[in-house]
């Protein structure tokens, strides 16, 4: 099979092609062909030296793909050969066929080509997993989603919008700010020309938001700290400001706010097949009807893999970013 690979970490240039092999299924694994597959920034960290592969992953980039299963192993019941599905894979997505856990695959949507169903498995897994199941996100309560333009971002807005969530979102334009409200945000910071404590305390009453959703990480926590309700959560998922701040524990202890985050690669295949049965029960429904409908930005050609990270590092893109195999 022919797949994406780079000798040397580096800027997207270091990226080319080669061929493989697979080795055998074990007990519980599919084989996809893969149709599409998306572009997320932890393949920008991997391929960078910053996002090693976990043990016993493949190092080939990519986690979320969308095509037909083609091979199934032992043990699988709930998919056969000829089944359209998109999936998360511990790596191996950006090549022609990739191995996974059948507990990891979800049908594709009503309606959804193969590209817009390859934009979904990572930011779902990922959305779902911290801020539904960790930061507990319910209907009536309001959320703070930072970088809300992005493939997470668009991904957190509309699924916390659907669930019944007021949404109030960050982001780095104006441009980009009016893409958010599209999404269902109800007010949009933009964080370069202003700081979003006073605007956010001012559209919740000075009573603050339930839930942080923080991909910034950095200078943004105490900023967070400051506009996270009593008894409220903060989740954290990516660290684009930074990995280390100054926290203020005193706020912290004074608003009794809870603290979590989880990043989604390391984890078992059990707890993965969990995040997958409460997508498929609460959100798969909205994504069928229509009630969610997470954007691509942009496609681009399997053999123009270079161009499509380069575009992502540009920082332009309002939505997912896809790869095209066939």
């Amino acid at each position: 099979m022919k797949h994406v690979t780079f000798e040397t970490t580096g800027s997207p240039e270091v990226m080319s092609f080669s061929h493989s092999e697979l080795g055998p299924l074990i007990q519980g694994q599919v084989l996809i062909k893969v149709h599409a597959a998306g572009v997320n920034g932890p393949d920008l960290k991997q391929r960078e030296g910053a996002y090693p592969a976990p043990k016993g992953a493949s190092r080939i980039l990519g986690l979320e793909v969308a095509g037909e299963v083609i091979a199934v192993a032992d043990g699988v019941t709930e998919w056969r050969i000829g089944d359209k599905v998109c999936a998360l894979v511990p790596g191996g997505g950006y090549a022609e066929q990739v191995v996974t856990d059948a507990s990891h695959c979800l049908p594709i949507p009503n309606g959804y080509s193969f590209e817009q169903a390859a934009a979904l498995p990572e930011t779902c897994f990922t959305v779902w997993g911290n801020m539904v199941v960790r930061a507990e996100l319910v209907a009536g309560e309001s959320v703070l989603i930072h970088g809300g333009s992005g493939g997470i971002g668009t991904t957190a807005i509309q699924m916390a919008s659907a669930l019944g969530a007021k949404v109030f979102v960050t982001s780095g334009s104006d441009e980009k700010c009016q893409y958010c409200l599209e999404q269902g945000a109800t007010l949009a910071v933009n964080y370069h020309q202003h700081d979003f404590v006073e605007p956010i305390l001012d559209a919740t009453e000075g009573k603050g938001v339930n839930v942080v959703f923080d991909i910034a990480g950095g200078d943004f926590v105490n900023r967070n700290l400051k506009v996270v309700a009593m008894d409220g959560r903060m989740v954290s998922v990516a660290m684009q400001r930074g990995m280390k701040a100054e926290v203020d524990i005193f706020r912290l202890m004074a608003k009794r706010i809870r603290w979590t985050g989880s990043t989604l690669r390391p984890q078992s295949i059990e707890a993965k097949a969990e995040i997958a049965k409460g997508l498929k029960q609460h959100i798969w429904p909205l994504l069928n009807s229509g009630k969610m409908n997470i954007k691509v930005d942009k496609v681009f050609d399997f053999d123009d893999v270079i161009a499509a990270h380069q575009y992502m590092e540009s920082g332009q893109h309002q939505g997912k970013i896809v790869l095209k195999l066939i």
